[in-house]
């Protein structure tokens, strides 16, 4: 996925990102160079910058520039003091980035956490092949998506469901 919120989880050699638009693989050094810090302040970043694509707002005043800077110095926004005095960064609008985060704090730290995946979701104990989707019934989803007004995907789902599935074969392999 190209998915920001995916970058967190990129670690050193083991973990990384597929971007299976591009097809290009997103590794901890790809994750620093996008945004200036390592993946484990990622969420922190999208606290403070805000995220469109998932309703976070960000924190007053603060933009990728700033936010890599001091992320960069302090990890996460839990390190950040509340001071710009003890920040020791060359920013020139440090004092009002610490008084935005000052005033702001704790919506920055809920900020955070709405970005930040969660790793401990319990999971039941399961073979492979039992985690495989198997789709959905389609009276199911057309009353949840009349019940929440997505009445165009039901529609899609619906259009898609009707056709006919693609052929794997070519019609020179009919015999």
């Amino acid at each position: 996925s190209p998915d920001k919120d995916f970058a967190q989880c990129v670690c050193k050699d083991h973990i990384v990102q597929l971007d299976r638009r591009s097809g290009r693989v997103v590794d901890e050094k790809a994750v620093v160079s996008r945004f200036g810090i390592q993946p484990k302040s990622v969420p922190d970043w999208l606290a403070l910058v805000g995220d469109a694509a998932d309703g976070i707002p960000g924190i007053p005043g603060w933009g990728p520039r700033s936010a890599t800077v001091v992320l960069r110095a302090f990890g996460h926004i839990e390190n950040v003091p509340l001071d710009a005095s003890q920040w020791g960064l060359a920013l020139r609008n440090k004092e009002q980035l610490a008084e935005s985060l000052r005033t702001h704090r704790d919506q920055a730290l809920l900020f955070k956490t709405l970005a930040t995946l969660r790793e401990d979701a319990p999971l039941p104990q399961r073979e492979i092949e039992e985690l495989q989707w198997m789709g959905t019934d389609l009276a199911e989803f057309n009353t949840f998506c009349q019940r929440w007004g997505f009445e165009r995907i039901g529609r899609r789902a619906r259009e898609l469901f009707a056709s006919p599935p693609p052929s794997d074969s070519s019609p020179d392999d009919a015999s």
